[in-house]
């Protein structure tokens, strides 16, 4: 099985078996190493990592921002999903949150594995239970958000009795207000828990610059133990800012990422790819009987439209009805372009049309970038994780003398044309891969016969 595809940054994989069931979905911070650990290191399986993989035929993977978001992303899924691995071996762990109890007259804040809807605000999950247990530890010895420690039941119509209230240490060392014997009213102790939750919600940029002061002082002064912990603070709140940073993921949202990841990994398999083509850039012509050509050219990046970067280009040194020119025209002139400033390429570019179009692209592209790859450019990277990449194709094919993959879509009997192939690739009618090239292309071409109409309104409008 070739794993080279898989980047090394976060994400989210699912191991499947021969008919695309799901086996087993799981997070990783390296998808590379750890997906890799399971075929490389079976020394070490016991016998459920065994039969996993003796039964795993394919392997999907969603791509993450960080690793709270990954977590977020395998847990929606797996409880969606349920695939037969997970269930099995379910022993009841779960990543821990920060929980606030607002219910209580007097809140209390603590980690717990267990969520249940009793009123209480909940923040996590964090995959480093260590860190936010430390952290919390130091914000309340600093009195930070200095909230009564103990698991005592008290209100304040109900409060605690004061024989009991005396047996509590930090009663007596006054590390906590003690509201159970009045010494901080009910307002002024839901002000400090009002804070707290502030604070897990995201604003603590001034409690950063300040550690980071403390930080440095402390370390000038030879406290390194107290320059220690303010670093291991500052570790833990960046940790606690992924949850922050990263945006809230819909379950519907995920279920389409799957959806273009196995389109994505389906594409390249069937156009024999040495990297999934992460950015498609496609390009179509429009003109009515050769007046007022244009050419439109729109970018995907993991199989979503990138509209930020679409391009729309009117043809200059063509004259009449000549597609196959026209194509040349605009390819040429967009990778010119992004060569001259340096500008990342594409891993894929589809051009809308057949064999003759596609050979326009090629020989355009070969102009510009004569010897494939150049110095200085910013050439198509392994899934864009910053490994470097050589030349699709073999040594001896048209595609190997291109800088990234090159393929066109013919309308009618819609199948893919390859600079190097001279039979075409035909992908089934259900084929993610086959929607997802048609998605693009019918992009391209709503975009291209957008900019034709205005230009023909703007040709026949009364001067």
């Amino acid at each position: 099985m070739d794993l080279s595809a898989l980047p090394h940054t976060p994400g989210v994989y699912l191991m499947k078996d021969r008919t695309g069931q799901i086996l087993y979905i799981g997070k990783a911070r390296d998808l590379s190493k750890r997906v890799s650990s399971y075929f490389f290191d079976k020394a070490s399986h016991g016998v459920k990592i065994s039969a996993l993989v003796s039964t795993i035929h394919h392997i999907d993977y969603i791509p993450a921002d960080s690793e709270r978001e990954a977590l977020i992303i395998e847990q929606g899924l797996i409880r969606r999903l349920q695939p037969h691995f997970n269930t099995m071996w379910r022993d009841d762990k779960s990543y821990p949150y920060v929980k606030l109890t607002w219910k209580e007259d007097f809140p209390r804040l603590f980690l717990t594995r267990r969520i249940i809807k009793d009123g209480s605000k909940y923040f996590g999950p964090y995959p480093n239970a260590g860190q936010v247990r430390r952290l919390l530890r130091s914000l309340w010895k600093q009195k930070f958000f200095p909230l009564r420690p103990c698991r005592y039941e008290f209100s304040e119509s109900d409060p605690l009795p004061l024989a009991k209230a005396k047996q509590c240490l930090y009663y007596h060392t006054r590390e906590c207000p003690a509201p159970c014997v009045g010494r901080i009213s009910k307002p002024d102790y839901r002000l400090i828990a009002r804070e707290a939750e502030l604070f897990f919600r995201g604003r603590y940029k001034q409690l950063i610059g300040t550690w980071e002061k403390e930080m440095n002082e402390a370390s000038k002064a030879t406290h390194y133990e107290r320059a220690a912990q303010l670093r291991d603070n500052l570790a833990a709140l960046n940790h606690m800012e992924e949850r922050v940073t990263v945006r809230q993921i819909n379950l519907q949202d995920v279920l389409h990422r799957v959806d273009h990841s196995r389109a994505i990994t389906e594409l390249q398999r069937a156009l024999g790819l040495k990297r999934p083509p992460i950015r498609i850039e496609c390009f179509d012509i429009s003109h009515i009987q050769g007046l007022e050509t244009v050419a439109s050219l729109v970018v995907f990046e993991r199989g979503v439209p990138k509209k930020e970067d679409y391009r729309k280009f009117k043809i200059k040194t063509v004259r009449g009805i000549d597609d196959f020119a026209s194509m040349g025209e605009v390819v040429g002139r967009r990778y010119r372009r992004l060569v001259a400033e340096g500008k990342m390429l594409p891993d894929l570019v589809l051009i809308d049309g057949g064999k003759g179009q596609l050979s326009a692209a090629a020989e355009a592209i070969k102009n510009v970038i004569p010897g494939g790859r150049q110095p200085g450019i910013h050439h198509p990277v392994n899934n864009m994780d910053g490994s470097p990449t050589e030349a699709l194709g073999d040594d001896n094919s048209k595609q190997a003398r291109l800088p990234f993959a090159l393929a066109a879509l013919a309308k009618r009997e819609e199948e893919l044309f390859l600079p190097d192939r001279s039979d075409s690739v035909r992908l089934a009618a259900d084929s993610p891969a086959l929607h997802l090239v048609q998605y693009v292309r019918n992009e391209a071409h709503r975009f291209a016969i957008t900019f034709h109409r205005l230009r023909r309104a703007k040709r026949f409008l009364p001067r």
